[in-house]
């Protein structure tokens, strides 16, 4: 494998298709694509201030790096991603991906970052100001992560998330097949059209939560009192410890809950509306 060391490049297109390449401690300046159509790249210790640095790319190491503000949209089009210990303050990062495994990453300012992804592995991940994260993105799995922004998730399929702290509006909607441990979600509106979205040992927070929601299932939750009129036209199995503060017109399914402060079934409850509400 090549070696470029202490060295910088800015302009367009500086390495160009570069094939088994290592960078240490290199510097890519103000520019665009300087790593396009590369293969089998090593980049530690490294700077990107430029636009568009890794795009179409096929296996690379991303390691102790800083992606600056002006190095928006670094990473698309690419194929086997390891990113560790890095800080990426640019938004709109990994579209159209295969393959990508984070871990110890921070990603202060992650708008509309994760579209349209396969097969992503986040691990003790950091992410803020990440309003429309993870949109339409399949087979993921995340442990040990925290997330401040709206939108999230929605329309992915096949994801497993645990010991999360996700402070998100809307989040998973029209999602499929998701499962969240051991975490806290907070936010209003969560999981509204979802299908067969699982919760287990998850603390829920935020008006109007896991409405229009198929198949939902619900394991040993807790709901603040700000999660009111929850599962409103949703099929939904639910064990909720301690106290439940509305549940409105749910459709099917069952409910046991420690209490509830309200418990409204009107006239505009769709059918079946024979949902079995409990408590313990």
């Amino acid at each position: 494998m090549k070696s470029i060391s202490n060295q910088e490049f800015g302009g367009e297109r500086p390495l160009f298709a570069s094939r088994d390449l290592r960078l240490e401690n290199v510097t890519i300046h103000a520019g665009e694509s300087a790593l396009k159509e590369c293969r089998n790249i090593e980049a530690i210790g490294g700077r990107f201030e430029g636009k568009y640095p890794f795009w179409h790319n096929d296996g690379f190491v991303v390691r102790d790096c800083l992606f600056t503000e002006g190095a928006r949209a670094a990473l698309w089009y690419s194929h086997g991603l390891r990113m560790s210990d890095t800080r990426v303050e640019a938004p709109k990062m990994f579209r159209e991906m295969e393959d990508l495994e984070l871990t110890n990453v921070e990603l202060p300012d992650a708008e509309e970052t994760l579209w349209h992804c396969r097969r992503v592995s986040l691990k003790n991940v950091r992410v803020e100001r990440a309003d429309y994260l993870f949109m339409h993105s399949e087979h993921i799995r995340i442990a040990d992560y925290r997330q401040q922004g709206n939108y999230s998730f929605q329309y992915c399929r096949d994801v497993e998330i645990c010991n999360a702290e996700i402070h998100s509006k809307d989040a998973f909607w029209n999602s499929e097949d998701v499962t969240v441990y051991d975490s806290t979600l907070d936010g209003e509106y969560l999981g509204w059209h979802s299908k067969r979205l699982r919760l287990v040992n998850c603390r829920i927070s935020g008006t109007q939560p896991l409405c229009y929601a198929h198949d939902l299932v619900l394991e040993n939750c807790t709901m603040a009192d700000d999660a009111d009129l929850a599962f409103e036209c949703s099929c939904v199995r639910a064990t909720i410890q301690g106290p439940v503060r509305s549940v409105k017109n749910p459709m099917t399914g069952s409910i046991t809950a420690g209490s509830y402060g309200e418990i409204i079934l009107d006239e505009h409850a769709k059918a079946p509306a024979d949902c079995r509400i409990e408590t313990f």
